[in-house]
C-alpha cells in the first residue's frame, strides 16, 4: 500500500471511530429502556448474519423500539454484514431508522481486511467504527448489556 493510501486509510478509521462515540450516545437517549442487548456477529455465514438481524427485529417486536436498546457489533469475518454492498443493507437501514439499532464495526478487522484486500473495505454508512469489537462488547456488558451470539 502506498504512503498516500495508508494516510487515507488512517483518516478513514479515525473518522469512523469518532462516529462511534457519537452514535453510542444515541442509545442513552432512551430513558425507558427495559432491556439492553448487544448482538455479536463474527461469522461469515450469510445465514448467521441474517439471523442476527432477525433476533434484533424479534426483540423490537417483543419489547417495542423505546423499551430495548440494541447494538450489533461485527468483527472478524462477521464484518462482512456491515459491508456497504451486503445483501442485508435494506434491513440494516430499516432497523436503524425504525428502532435506532446501533451498528459497530471493529477497527482491527477493518485494518486487517484492508491489508488483505489492498484497499479499505466500504462499510455501511450506518455503522460506526469502534476499537476492537471484543472490547466494545466488554464495555457494553459493564454497562448492563446482555450479550447474545445467535
Amino acid at each position: 500500500m502506498s504512503k498516500h493510501a495508508a494516510k487515507w486509510s488512517s483518516l478513514l478509521v479515525l473518522l469512523m471511530l469518532s462516529m462511534g462515540s457519537i452514535q453510542g450516545a444515541f442509545a442513552a437517549d432512551k430513558p425507558f429502556v427495559e432491556r439492553k442487548i448487544v448482538l455479536q456477529i463474527s461469522d461469515p455465514n450469510p445465514f448467521k448474519q441474517t439471523l442476527v438481524l432477525n433476533v434484533a427485529n424479534n426483540l423490537i417486536k417483543e419489547y417495542g423500539p423505546d423499551k430495548v436498546a440494541i447494538e450489533i457489533v461485527a468483527f472478524g469475518p462477521g464484518l462482512r454484514l456491515l459491508f456497504a454492498d451486503n445483501a442485508n443493507k435494506g434491513r440494516i437501514q430499516a432497523l436503524s431508522d425504525s428502532a435506532d439499532v446501533d451498528f459497530f464495526a471493529c477497527s482491527n478487522t477493518i485494518k486487517s481486511m484492508t491489508k488483505k484486500l489492498g484497499h479499505v473495505p466500504e462499510i455501511n454508512p450506518l455503522a460506526a467504527s469502534t476499537g476492537p469489537g471484543v472490547v466494545r462488547i466488554l464495555e457494553l456488558i459493564d454497562e448492563g448489556y446482555v450479550l447474545i451470539k445467535p
